[in-house]
């Protein structure tokens, strides 16, 4: 089977045609970072994570950058306030980045270019748009000249003239053009600068991921990746940029993730409207903004409240209870043998048939469920180990595929036999009517941190 992906550039599902043979560049738009990051943030994190663990699953090989942006106008801001330096507040943020990376279990990239250490690369190549005449200085700054690229505006699908309209009047009279953006902005007082051709100053926004992409991944590249919020104008502006002085394609695949919303509109630091990643960590496993993130396809906006992250918990804990060990039962199980078999079978297939399709976590997700279904179910019928633990790794390995780590607390795990004995002998007591000592059997599991969920097909339960 093929793998698909939907190329916000053509707004189509298209098949995976990587340039180099079994091989993958990716580059992702990382974090700004001026202030603590959210889960937001993560999200687009996550799903970048789940798109390069799935192709390396399939056998490629990713080489996978992510950027951060060290110097803008919003770090620069805000270390101005807290009277810090700008490239020393933001290496606090990134090395905090880096442990939420970490603890959310994320593969690391294969770099981690920062602005501040490609200044050189990102004054050679906006040197070499100003030699082909795509861009022009005035009095120290560098503006690239949107009138010299005709496809301006395809990825966005953003007409140059339209875009016009929508500017306000105070625009830089400088500029040949209201469209044209910043490759480099000369120094102004409490800003950090470096030497260039121009005089001091330093990149513009755009500049920035154009040059550390081609200087870590080349002239093209196969996937580039980042939130739906950057098409326009910062995915826009680096196609422009790169295409003119490469005069190649930048990019065969733009993978944009949608939005994490808070309250119905969605996450910004600039607004306030967050939900930070270390308070979500204090709260929760990893596991379970990894499955809330995993219940919805990537492309689409994404409700943050308690309810989804309750139903991920919930989630989380279903999977985790198909990892409970067999309980042997005497008699011939070799039709629930087969069964099983059989659902490991259809589980690997219709994961791989829905991750192929752009990357459908959720339906990825209903096919482990079914074969955590089926675990229970076998198990519940007393078939023996070997067949119940064949299962139990190929749901293992399938979550692994998503970056999920199924296993318990080494605490909870080791008291998995009591817990299921005392789970028996609550459905006892229930059968009996004994409710008064059932309940007191949950509530106690409860306050040990052990969650009991009574549905259709039994009792499973849960670390909380």
């Amino acid at each position: 089977m093929t793998i698909h992906i939907y190329n916000t550039l053509t707004r189509r599902k298209e098949p995976l045609e990587p340039i180099e043979k079994g091989k993958i560049r990716m580059y992702v738009c990382g974090p700004t970072v001026y202030d603590q990051a959210h889960v937001g943030h993560a999200m687009s994190s996550i799903v970048f994570d789940v798109i390069r663990r799935y192709l390396e699953y399939r056998g490629y090989e990713v080489a996978h950058v992510m950027n951060y942006t060290d110097i803008d106008d919003k770090v620069i801001q805000r270390a101005n306030n807290l009277d810090v330096d700008a490239i020393q507040l933001a290496e606090k943020y990134i090395a905090e980045y880096g442990e939420h990376i970490a603890a959310l279990n994320i593969l690391p990239a294969m770099a981690y270019p920062r602005v501040s250490e490609e200044i050189g690369p990102i004054i050679a190549m906006i040197q070499g748009l100003i030699e082909s005449e795509h861009a022009y200085e005035r009095e120290g700054d560098v503006y690239f000249r949107v009138a010299s690229d005709a496809d301006y505006g395809k990825l966005s699908g953003r007409k140059p003239e339209e875009m016009r309209a929508g500017y306000r009047l105070e625009v830089d009279e400088r500029k040949e053009d209201p469209g044209d953006f910043a490759l480099w902005k000369s120094a102004k007082p409490g800003e950090p600068a470096w030497d260039s051709p121009w005089g001091k100053g330093r990149p513009g926004w755009h500049i920035e991921c154009s040059a550390m992409a081609l200087s870590y991944l080349g002239e093209e590249i196969d996937i580039h990746g980042g939130g739906n919020d950057l098409v326009f104008p910062h995915h826009e502006n680096e196609i422009a940029q790169s295409e003119s002085f490469t005069k190649r394609p930048f990019a065969r695949y733009w993978v944009h993730n949608g939005m994490m919303q808070l309250d119905g509109e969605a996450m910004s630091k600039s607004t306030g409207n967050v939900f930070g990643v270390e308070s979500f960590l204090e709260q929760h496993e990893a596991e379970v903004l990894r499955l809330l993130i995993l219940g919805s396809l990537y492309r689409r906006p994404l409700t943050y409240n308690d309810e989804v992250i309750e139903q991920a918990e919930r989630g989380l804990g279903r999977l985790r209870s198909a990892l409970r060990p067999a309980v042997p039962s005497e008699g011939d199980h070799k039709a629930a043998r087969a069964v099983l078999g059989q659902a490991i079978e259809e589980a690997r297939t219709g994961f791989q048939r829905a991750m192929d399709d752009d990357f459908n976590t959720p339906t990825a997700l209903s096919h482990l469920y079914e074969l955590v279904r089926s675990i229970n179910a076998a198990r519940d019928q007393g078939l023996d180990t070997a067949p119940i633990e064949d299962a139990q790794a190929a749901l293992v390995d399938l979550a692994g595929v998503l970056g999920l780590r199924l296993e318990s607390a080494p605490e909870i795990k080791q008291a998995a036999p009591f817990i299921d004995m005392l789970i028996a002998i609550r459905q006892e007591l229930r059968a009996r009517k004994v409710w008064d000592l059932s309940d007191r059997i949950r509530d106690e599991l409860l306050q040990l941190g052990v969650i009991l969920e009574d549905g259709k097909d039994g009792t499973t339960w849960r670390s909380s």
